[in-house]
């Protein structure tokens, strides 16, 4: 789902009109959007790397942006309120995450889902194998790059559990994968 473009002028009062629907909107309407169309995407992608479900990251990612539209008023005044809606997305795909590997359990009999046809299939089936705990620290610290200090805030938990998962998931993709984990690894 892409963001709607628009085409915003600032009145006089300080207010901001889309210039396409003649809407006047608010300021914090358009701070709004603007977050929206800047982290839409890179949260998506994330929810799509702990759940591999295209569609259902789609949902997941929409439902953290509501949720981020109802709370607006307060979050609009955090310093990153972008990674609110992050650390909201990546729970809600934990959540789901967890929901589905139960589900796998009791319908053991069908089929997988199909493997992505992008990227490197071995390691990315190795992901989908640890639990989502530690798929999602996997996920924000090596493919999205963040810190373990704000992988930790996103998946609300200390830095210690944080490097803990990444620790033990590191682990766990060595032994899925065949390769030996060097020992200053932690």
């Amino acid at each position: 789902m892409q963001a709607p473009t628009r085409r915003l002028v600032r009145c006089q009062d300080g207010r901001s009109t889309d210039a396409r629907a003649g809407a006047t909107l608010s300021d914090a309407d358009a701070d709004y959007d603007l977050l929206f169309s800047t982290e839409f995407p890179a949260v998506m992608r994330a929810v799509y790397l702990v759940v591999h479900d295209l569609d259902r990251a789609e949902d997941i990612t929409q439902d953290a942006f509501i949720r981020l539209l109802r709370h607006w008023r307060k979050v609009s005044r955090y310093d990153r309120p972008g990674a609110w809606v992050r650390r909201v997305a990546i729970n809600l795909a934990i959540t789901s995450a967890k929901r589905e590997r139960l589900r796998w359990v009791v319908e053991r009999g069908t089929d997988q889902p199909p493997e992505p046809s992008s990227g490197d299939a071995d390691v990315l089936r190795a992901i989908r194998q640890l639990p989502a705990m530690q798929r999602a620290a996997v996920v924000l610290f090596y493919l999205e790059d963040r810190p373990v200090s704000e992988v930790a805030h996103i998946l609300g938990c200390a830095e210690s559990t944080a490097r803990v998962h990444l620790h033990r998931a590191r682990q766990r993709l060595a032994e899925i994968l065949g390769e030996e984990v060097p020992r200053d690894v932690s």
